[in-house]
């Protein structure tokens, strides 16, 4: 520049030219709204008083330093946080509610799918088995949403070939001899779905203090009549695919020692379990019916003088002693009822300490009950 020519002002000079983003990874989900930390200009440092919490799922350091086999993608970086790489088996009716909150979660890249009949829910690969899905992906979290018949076999396959953690949908197997090959596995990585646990009303009520709980009735009932001899193509048995939702409950409240007895005819079920609470004892009464034309389930319990209704349905409840109203709770209203559950399932999963009734004792403990049941002659 010429000393004679006058310097353009600092708002008025060109910027220099973008730095290039790669092509997308395999497996690398990208939205319009995030960029690629290869595209940063600068990468944000955490602030020295708020230290960065340790991730929960062990984690790369970085693209660079990660070594993978042919064919596999590395792992996808936003800014300087790593996201939770999951894969997704089995595309049925339980399947739209993993997708949908794994969407909303900005921590989460959603791999792949498997599904050896549906076809794909979305545009990530879409696989027809879950060994070929695991030779072109390194997931952080397999879910697997599933018959219950096959969860045994997909989880031993993901503890078998990969370091990832499992989230299996309840219930985790249906006996005791599979248990027993998934505990041979390391068991730590594995997770059962037991979302009605995290219920709004559930945990509402677990936070009351009216003493031991010295007795409980509860109905679950669900029109699977409707769908005649479908309904058993993807349930196994009322007490099997609703009755375990039914201790899911039971276990949030009280402790479970055993299922004393089962009657269970066609569409319908009926249980009694002993458990302990508060350091006393006492019987569930559970009732389970497919023969109904919509969904209604509640529970109610007994804390002496203090009576606890929960509506798991309208996903409400309300405390009284007499004729006095002691406590209630109720939502926004305008959350779907399995979205409120599998929020905060996804939430404490994600965390680095999971709630201990997503872990494999709980799930060894229900399928125990399960095992302990006897039909009274």
């Amino acid at each position: 520049m010429g000393r004679g020519a006058s310097r353009p002002s600092r708002s008025t000079r060109a910027a220099p030219p973008p730095t290039a983003c790669p092509p997308t990874r395999p497996g690398c989900a990208r939205s319009s709204r995030t960029r690629c930390a290869t595209r940063s200009r600068r990468t944000p440092r955490p602030s020295p008083d708020r230290p960065r919490r340790p991730p929960a799922f062990p984690r790369r350091s970085s693209v660079d330093g990660w070594s993978a086999p042919k064919g596999v993608a590395p792992p996808c970086i936003l800014g300087d946080v790593e996201r939770t790489r999951v894969g997704l088996v089995g595309v049925g009716t339980i399947a739209r509610t993993h997708l949908a909150v794994l969407a909303e979660r900005s921590d989460v890249d959603l791999l792949f799918t498997v599904d050896p009949v549906a076809a794909a829910p979305g545009p990530r690969p879409h696989y027809p088995d879950l060994p070929t899905a695991l030779a072109s992906h390194r997931p952080d979290l397999v879910v697997i949403a599933t018959p219950a018949d096959s969860h045994a076999d997909l989880a031993a396959l993901v503890l078998a070939d990969t370091d990832a953690r499992v989230l299996v949908e309840k219930p985790l197997v249906l006996d005791p001899a599979s248990l027993d090959r998934l505990r041979g596995r390391d068991s730590s990585r594995l997770f059962t779905a037991h979302h009605f646990a995290f219920s709004p009303e559930v945990r509402w009520a677990a936070s009351l203090s009216f003493g031991p709980v010295t007795a409980v009735t509860s109905a679950f009932c669900d029109p699977y009549v409707l769908k005649g001899e479908q309904a058993f193509t993807s349930y196994v048995s009322p007490w099997a695919d609703s009755g375990i939702n039914q201790l899911t409950v039971l276990a949030r409240l009280v402790e479970p020692v055993a299922v004393t007895s089962l009657a269970q005819e066609g569409l319908h079920a009926w249980a009694t379990v002993a458990y302990r609470s508060g350091g006393t004892s006492g019987e569930a009464r559970l009732r389970v019916d497919w023969r109904t034309g919509a969904s209604s389930k509640s529970t109610a319990l007994s804390c002496g003088e203090v009576e606890v209704w929960l509506d798991h349905t309208a996903m409400t409840g309300f405390a009284f002693r007499g004729g006095d109203l002691l406590a209630s709770f109720g939502t926004d209203g305008r959350t779907p009822r399995k979205i409120a559950h599998y929020r905060p399932l996804y939430d404490s999963l994600l965390s680095a300490t999971p709630d201990p009734v997503l872990g494999f004792d709980v799930a060894a403990a229900l399928t125990g009950l399960h095992a302990s049941a006897r039909t009274p002659s």
